[in-house]
């Protein structure tokens, strides 16, 4: 499996932008499509956005879309969540997952998970 580790959480006010990173170690992430997902307390585990293998293929969750974009740098290892705009609502834990799948939004299908990252988005 892969191990992953996101950064880049933390405190900002409404309308304020974070950039969430998720490094990758063990195995290459060229085979993985990779996913961020998020959880408050008391609900479900939800999806934010995935980015197929290559990077050509991109879903985001309606709740978010327009005002994130997921990136990926197989050649770093990395994956990146932009996030602008940003509301009270979307304060959560936010998770870098992977699928050994070309591409997916259902998170069944991402076996590798990240310790998460807090986003805490003051009004």
């Amino acid at each position: 499996q892969v191990q992953l580790v996101e950064s880049g959480g933390g405190l900002v006010q409404a309308g304020g932008s974070l950039r969430l990173s998720c490094a990758a170690s063990g195995r290459t992430i060229s085979n993985y499509a990779m996913g961020w997902f998020r959880q408050t307390p008391g609900k479900e585990r939800e999806f934010v956005a995935s980015i197929s293998r290559t990077g050509g293929s991109t879903y985001y969750a309606d709740s978010m879309k327009g005002r994130i974009t997921i990136s990926r740098d197989n050649a770093k290892n990395t994956v990146s969540l932009q996030m602008n705009s940003l509301k009270p609502r979307d304060t959560a834990v936010y998770y870098c997952a992977a699928a050994t799948a070309y591409m997916s939004t259902e998170m069944n299908y991402f076996g590798s998970w990240g310790q998460g990252t807090q986003v805490t988005v003051s009004s």
